[in-house]
Formats: C-alpha cells, structure tokens, sequence
C-alpha cells in the first residue's frame, strides 16, 4: 500500500513550504522500498519534521509496511549520490528517522546536512543525532531499536581515533597487529568499516579480484615487491601508514559517491 504525498510536479493542495532546485524539480530521486529490501542500515538522526511533511518537500510517495515495531511509512530515495531512508512508526511521537545505508564511515552530520539543505530547514530541526545532538535525552529514540541511552560512537570517530593513534588499540604497530584489529572491527559490525574496500583496492591494480584486501594493499605500498621478513620497524611503519593511507583514500572515494550512478539499484 502506499500514498501519494504530493506530486512530482508541485502541484498539490497548498503552496510547497520550500523552493525546488531550478526547473522545479525535485532534488531527490525516488528508490521503491522493494529494490531496496537487502540494504543494511545506519541511523542518523531525528528530525523534529513530520514525515508526511519531509515527503511533501521532496516530492515523495510514502510506502507502508512493518517491522518488528509494528506498522512503519517509509521512502527510499537518492540524494547528492547518498542512498537514505526515512521513515516513522504508527503511535511513535511526531518526527522523521533518517538513515543510510551502511558501508565505510560515513561524515554523518554531513549526510543529514544534504538533507537539511533538501527540506530547506536548519540544524533546529534535528531531534537527536549518532554525532551528539540530543544524546542528553533519557532515551535514544525507540525506532533505532536499541536499549543504550546514548548512541554507539560512530564508525567515522572510531575510524579517526584508530588512524591517529593505532598503538593505542593494537599495543605494538604492525601491519599484522592492524589487520587484526581491522578485520575484528569490520566483523563486529556486520561490515561497516570495509565493505567494498578489495573490491576497490582490486580495481585500482586492475587485477587480485581473489586475493584479500591486505594483499592487495601490500602490492601497492611495495610496488617492487614483498620485503623479505622479518620485517624491521621501519619497514612496519611504512607498510602500517600505507594501508591506512589507502582506507582513507577508499573512504573519500565512498564520499564523492559513484560518477556513473544509473537509475536502478
């Protein structure tokens, strides 16, 4: 079942609250919750803007199903290469959810930020946050089905904290002890922290789709070759910078979003 909030071409029983991009089209485009089902997903934040209206500035339909919660109206869209959800469940408190779908650390204020910028509304509008705005609440909100009251540290703080300061996680810095480490945290959260990393690596050598990401990353820190082992400490730290050095350039890559997006997913 699903309902038409208003109209792709503006026109509705009142005056949209907030101008269209030039041509009057809608900044966003629309993915049907169907073709979406498979997506694992984040929570951003709360917004104090109710659904049906968030729905009428972006031009989308709404579509109804249910959860473990209970009934829940949702939409699936694409905005500035970002795929989001929103959605909000029957006797829940007015107010919007935002998510996005997981895959590397992601600048979640950022990604809100579009938003924001899509419904011409302010950082006011945010309720609470996986960044920090609203966490002195008592509760996190229910739908993000979690029972802390504060939200996880986001994989984006862990991931700046990890770079800066490895030895504080691993103990002594090697290129082994870091794939340890990563390869735990990448399992712990589902694949947050690496999805798509060899994929990306393989691509960037134009060969190695069947070898593992910290093979892959080898052959590009030592373009001449594997260094004989026992490793020396400099060669540990050369090795520990570059594949980190590579995560974060697979992380911009993730941020700048597809260049040859198509409108199937």
């Amino acid at each position: 079942m699903t309902e038409v909030i208003r109209k792709r071409d503006g026109q509705g029983d009142g005056e949209p609250t907030t101008e269209l991009r030039a041509g009057g089209r809608s900044p966003v485009r629309q993915v049907s919750m169907y073709q979406s089902v498979a997506w694992p997903l984040r929570a951003l934040a709360l917004l104090s803007v109710d659904l049906e209206e968030v729905a009428r500035r972006l031009g989308l339909t709404l579509e109804s199903s249910w959860d473990s919660r209970g009934s829940v109206r949702t939409a699936f869209f694409v905005l500035d290469g970002t795929d989001f959800v929103v959605t909000h469940h029957e006797g829940d408190a007015p107010g919007t959810h935002v998510w996005t779908r997981s895959g590397g650390p992601v600048d979640s204020a950022a990604r809100v930020g579009s938003v924001l910028a899509a419904l011409g509304v302010g950082p006011e509008a945010v309720s609470y946050s996986t960044w920090g705005a609203g966490t002195g609440d008592a509760h996190m909100p229910a739908a993000w089905g979690r029972g802390w009251d504060k939200p996880t540290r986001s994989h984006q703080d862990v991931w700046a904290h990890f770079k800066k300061r490895p030895g504080m996680f691993v103990g002594r810095v090697t290129f082994d002890a870091v794939v340890g480490f990563l390869n735990g945290y990448d399992t712990a959260s589902e694949g947050a922290l690496l999805d798509g990393f060899r994929e990306w690596l393989a691509t960037k050598l134009g060969y190695g789709w069947n070898l593992v990401y910290w093979l892959l990353a080898e052959k590009l820190v030592f373009p001449d070759g594997r260094p004989e082992e026992p490793w020396s400490r400099e060669t540990e730290e050369h090795a520990v910078a570059g594949l980190l050095a590579l995560i974060d350039e697979f992380f911009d890559h993730l941020a700048d979003g597809p260049k040859d997006r198509t409108e199937t997913v």
